[in-house]
């Protein structure tokens, strides 16, 4: 197993969540949990949204395999990224031509026309992100190809910066001016992203195959390695849009809620998603070029190793992490985020949602190591119709929960969601395999070891609530 890889990975997403958890307590310092914080997060999650399914997500799922597959990689990696850089460019302009109409369909459909129109702007400006990022994107996968990890890992600790230090500037400021502010700070991050990776790529010579392939993009024929690839990644695109959304449906319906729902579910799951980047993800990462390659030359054995040794790297690490989140809630959210603007109350009700997120913490974390092994394998449509299945779940037990739990029942329906991706997951990559690598003397030890940590971590909860209130 690819530990170097995986521990710079996680070092790289830890140093980006560190950088993320401080511009957000400066952010509920400065706008608490309120109608402005609420349209900031909407105008933000937006291009966050699309950033996930087409960048991120879909893109790296469907262009790592096909890329090793590649025999022509300089000229197939040019030309994917020319098709993907004009269809986000175009994207990019209509959320800019309309961008009252985008805001209102895509997360304040109840909210007033005034506030969709105030919303607006900071729509259009944030959305330019998507476009940075999928550079990113496209570099960082290439850079991922080489085992080259830690770049893409912390670029996103100069998007943070970017932002503190204009909420540092600025939060003295009227709401809307530190909106503004913080909607540029948003572009100047993904600019600073962009030259990062390129310094990089110049640094591991990767630059070389780029120019390559565009040297040659008319006189090799990769036509057969597009249509792979477009393959792959029309169902990776749905099943990337599954939790996004989730997402969107979470901030849709929060915002029948009580003011401040919204920004109540942003702040724990931010929380949530620490964790699952800094373990979860920095692990199916690391080894999704590995496994892809071992796939590819038909060493399935290997990769299945990879994939048992991963498991119960995160079985003990997601545990206690989970088991600290739910138990801690309180004391995490207050010890982060209570000050100026943000409550004793607003800390309560975020704890509460974060209590309900913790809960889906494994079957996520879980979920994400084996689908990677589907996307290495080119299941792209199977894993596509699990979280089809998955989202159709998280849908009805959303409108279910929220009646009398409000944006706790949102947080928990997005954790049944996680679950039932978790179990047909499992169900797709091999239940006899799944089986196997739980007969193992972990098991046990991993059972006495959460048992033990549980009444250790109930017992100081109680003094840590006692020395808060």
């Amino acid at each position: 197993m690819k530990l170097k890889s995986i521990f710079s990975n996680s070092f790289g997403i830890l140093l980006s969540r560190i950088t993320g958890l401080g511009r957000n307590t400066l952010l509920a310092m400065t706008l608490g949990a309120s109608g402005y914080s609420d349209m900031f997060f909407v105008a933000f999650k937006l291009a966050n949204m699309f950033r996930r399914i087409f960048a991120e997500g879909a893109f790296t799922q469907a262009f790592m395999p096909s890329f090793v597959d590649a025999k022509q990689k300089g000229v197939f990696a040019t030309a994917i990224f020319l098709r993907f850089m004009l269809f986000i460019i175009a994207m990019s302009l209509v959320v800019n031509f309309f961008p009252e109409l985008v805001t209102k369909l895509l997360g304040a459909w109840n909210w007033s026309d005034d506030k969709i129109a105030q919303t607006a702007p900071f729509t259009a400006i944030n959305f330019w992100y998507l476009d940075l990022i999928f550079i990113v994107t496209f570099l960082g996968t290439l850079l991922q190809y080489r085992e080259h990890f830690i770049t893409t890992a912390i670029s996103t600790a100069l998007l943070n910066l970017s932002m503190i230090t204009a909420l540092y500037f600025y939060m003295h400021e009227s709401p809307i001016t530190i909106l503004y502010a913080l909607s540029f700070s948003v572009i100047i991050g993904g600019l600073l992203q962009v030259v990062t990776h390129l310094a990089v790529l110049k640094h591991l010579k990767l630059h070389r195959l780029l120019i390559g392939g565009w040297k040659y993009r008319n006189q090799k024929d990769v036509n057969g390695e597009k249509k792979k690839f477009t393959k792959l990644f029309i169902p990776s695109v749905w099943g990337n849009s599954a939790p996004q959304i989730a997402s969107y449906l979470d901030t849709f319906l929060a915002s029948f809620l009580i003011t401040g729902s919204i920004s109540y579910l942003f702040y724990a799951n931010l929380l949530f998603q620490l964790p699952l980047g800094l373990i979860a993800i920095a692990t199916a990462s690391a080894l999704f070029p590995s496994i892809s390659k071992a796939l590819s030359r038909g060493d399935e054995q290997s990769a299945y190793e990879n994939l048992g040794k991963a498991f119960w790297l995160l079985a003990f690490l997601l545990s206690i992490s989970a088991i600290g989140g739910i138990i801690f809630a309180e004391p995490i959210v207050w010890l982060l985020f209570e000050y100026g603007a943000f409550t004793p109350t607003m800390t309560h009700q975020t704890a509460n949602v974060l209590s309900m997120y913790m809960i889906g913490l494994l079957p996520y974390g879980f979920a994400k190591l084996f689908s990677m092994f589907l996307y290495a394998s080119h299941r792209h449509g199977k894993a596509a119709k699990i979280a089809s299945i998955a989202l159709s779940v998280n849908i009805l037990f959303s409108l279910l929960l929220m009646q009398n739990m409000g944006a706790m029942g949102l947080a928990l329906a997005g954790s049944i969601g996680g679950w039932t991706l978790f179990i047909l997951t499992i169900k797709e990559v091999g239940t006899k395999k799944f089986f196997n690598i739980l007969k193992d003397k972990k098991l046990f030890f991993l059972i006495l070891l959460i048992s033990f940590l549980s009444l250790i971590f109930i017992m100081l909860n109680k003094l840590l609530m006692a020395w808060i209130y």
